[in-house]
């Protein structure tokens, strides 16, 4: 078995650790759920109340990447001022990550978006740098939304 990253992102949920880490497994090739620990019965402490059964901890690996989350409650919502990076060879590939990642369309432009637990995700060409390297390709970029890779690169 492969040695886990050392340094890893931790996402907090509110209440939906298990379903995000099955549907992100389902977004990312090569990805898997490596382990997931239920709180206790709620029965055994006040701390736990309402929490039987939700993610105490959860390891995953998205196409080699390792993360942990965890159910914590409402307490620390997801903001824009953390996102991940998902670096595409291709406009098909563009396209499909957005389809799946972009569920609120207010949170989208420059290639943003947040997804449906509200973690926030940059889906880019993976020559971006190449395709923003003038100031009309940037002017481009930042009308757009979701990253057209032609729009870029004809400006």
């Amino acid at each position: 078995m492969a040695e886990l990253s050392p340094i890893q992102p931790c996402l907090w949920f509110d209440d939906q650790a298990r379903e995000a880490m099955e549907y992100y497994v389902e977004v990312f090739p090569n990805s898997r759920i490596r382990s997931i620990v239920p709180y206790p019965d709620e029965s055994l402490d006040e701390h736990f109340a309402g929490m039987s059964g939700k993610v105490l901890s959860g390891e995953f690996t998205l196409d080699g990447v390792d993360f942990v989350c965890l159910d914590g409650g409402p307490l620390f919502p997801f903001t824009e001022s953390i996102s991940f990076v998902v670096a595409c060879a291709d406009q098909d590939e563009i396209d499909r990550y957005w389809s799946k990642l972009s569920h609120v369309p207010d949170a989208e432009q420059c290639g943003w978006c947040k997804d449906r637990f509200g973690v926030s995700w940059q889906v880019v060409p993976a020559n971006m740098g190449e395709l923003t390297r003038r100031p009309e390709q940037i002017q481009v970029m930042m009308r757009q939304k979701k990253i057209v890779i032609a729009e870029l690169e004809n400006a």
